[in-house]
Parts: structure tokens; sequence; C-alpha cells
């Protein structure tokens, strides 16, 4: 086990998961990161929670700096593991799930499975199992020829990983030295991660999200990261990156009209993967409006 630079370790399921903690209150928040990012990466909002209530960051297992295990795993098995890690690190709840793209859809599974365990939902920039149904035809059959390249990337180059490093040191500028150094070396070193992570994302997840039921009736924000995704523009001429945004948009607000307490909101100033990093006000300002519904105090 490599050092950890922030948190501590604790046992679930026969494996060491790596937690990040602060603040005191309830309920509490935890914070569910995205496809191959880790609980670090998510440090700006960890902190700025803690002001408000009890924050918890983790990294699944195969993940950061908690124990390896092969990957992908169904959603069952990860939420399962994330309530083992609470009752582990005495984290009682019920819990707002702050769930940050693939991480919300484990958030989604977990208040399937566990209910009376959630207090809130806060999405930033969910995945969906119907993401596909709301975009163009040539976006879903781009997504297929798209499929066979991602087992095949080549190691990064020399050259690509110092660029890289540039990159993520600027993005984690704000973030303590003894976090971003460490943190930016593990990216470079576990890019492949978040590729093994959402590998059954498509077939096995979101067939366990579509057959798991309704969600709870608790208070949900949807946050819309209202930048182009960087991926996008390289592969799509600009009407159809207009189209496709445009059906993340309305299959955001058709989560939020899932429930009876959901809400969307655009987040201007963010693109999908790091909208926490690039605009983590609004995220922020979600969450305080979330803890006075969940309070009773809104």
């Amino acid at each position: 086990m490599r050092t950890m630079p922030r948190g501590a370790l604790v046992e679930a399921g026969g494996r060491k998961i790596a937690v990040y903690r602060a603040g005191t209150g309830a309920p509490p928040v935890v914070l569910l990161p995205g496809a191959g990012l880790v609980g670090l990466e998510y440090d700006n909002l960890l902190q700025a929670f803690g002001e408000l209530t009890t924050a918890i960051a983790y990294d699944r297992a195969g993940t950061g700096w908690s124990d390896d295990i092969a990957l992908p795993r169904t959603a069952a098995a990860v939420a399962g593991e994330l309530r083992e890690v609470l009752r582990a690190a005495d984290v009682a709840g019920p819990y707002v799930l702050a769930g940050h793209s693939m991480g919300a859809v484990y958030a989604r599974r977990f208040a399937q499975l566990f209910p009376s365990d959630v207090a809130g939902l806060l999405f930033l920039d969910p995945g969906h199992e119907d993401i596909l149904r709301f975009m163009p035809p040539e976006v879903v059959a781009l997504n297929e020829r798209m499929k066979p390249t991602w087992d095949a990337l080549p190691e990064l180059t020399p050259e690509q990983i110092q660029a890289s490093r540039t990159a993520l040191r600027q993005l984690y500028a704000q973030w303590p030295d003894d976090v971003r150094d460490p943190l930016v070396e593990h990216r470079l070193t576990h890019w492949r991660t978040g590729l093994a992570e959402g590998r059954n994302l498509e077939d096995e997840v979101y067939a366990e999200l579509a057959a798991g039921g309704p969600l709870p009736d608790v208070p949900l924000i949807v946050l819309t990261a209202a930048d182009e995704n960087p991926f996008w523009v390289q592969h799509m001429p600009p009407e159809l990156l207009e189209r496709a945004h445009a059906g993340v948009r309305d299959l955001h607000a058709a989560i939020a009209a899932s429930v009876p307490r959901g809400e969307r909101r655009f987040v201007p100033g963010a693109s999908h993967q790091y909208l926490h990093v690039q605009q983590p006000g609004p995220v922020l300002a979600a969450l305080r409006d979330m803890l006075e519904a969940v309070r009773g105090t809104g």
C-alpha cells in the first residue's frame, strides 16, 4: 500500500478503503467520485462542505489509495461497499449523496437499495441509462464506433506525460502541495482506471439502474455543466455538438422531474469532468440549499 497523503484507511468487506473527512454535523454529505477519479480530487468541495456539516470523500476499491480489486464492478457491489465504509468509519446516516458523473450512477443505486439511508441527492453532471435515447442518431452511431478503440489506446509517451503533468498541476493549483503532488502522479500512473471502471457502464450497470426501481422521495438537485464537452468537441461538428448537448440538458431535466422534489440547475463555466474544480461555488450553493431542505428550514 502506497503512503496516503491524507485521510485514513478503514476495513470494509475485507479490504482497506481510503476515507477523507472534514467537518461535523448532520446530515453527513458523501462525495462519490466519477469514473477513474479519487477522493482527493474533490478536496476543495470536501473542505467547503466541512464548513457546513460532516463531509466524507473516499476511494472506491480498485481506485486511489484503496486496496486493488478487479474492475469493472456492479453498481450494487459499489453501493454495498460504500454502506460498509460509512459504518466502519462511524458515520451515521441518513446521508446526502453528492455523486459526480459515474459517481451519480452509483449514488442512485445506493438510493435504490438503501432508501432509508438517503436524506438527499446532489448529482454533478450525472450519467444515466437513458442517455442514448436523448442523443441524435449520429451520436449513438459514433459511440458504437468508438467503443473498440478504448482498450487499444497506447501507453503515454514521455512528452504526453509531461504535458499532462503540467496541465494537472495547473488544474489543481489551489490544492495544498501535499495533496496536489501525489494526486497528479497518481493520475499519470493510473490513467486507465477510468476506462476500466466504465467498461460495463452501458450494459450491466445501466441495466441494474433501469431495473432497480424509483428513487426515494428526497430532495434532488441535478447540476448540468453548461460548457462544451471537450471530448465531444474533438469528434463532432458544431451542429451535431449542439444537438448532443441539448440532449444532455433534456436528460438532466427528466432526471430532476422523476422525483417530486427534483430541481435542475445549469453551471456556466464548467465542463463535464472538472465541474467541481472549475465551478465549486454553484456546487456549494446547491449543497446549502439541500441541507436547508433536509433540515426543514427551507
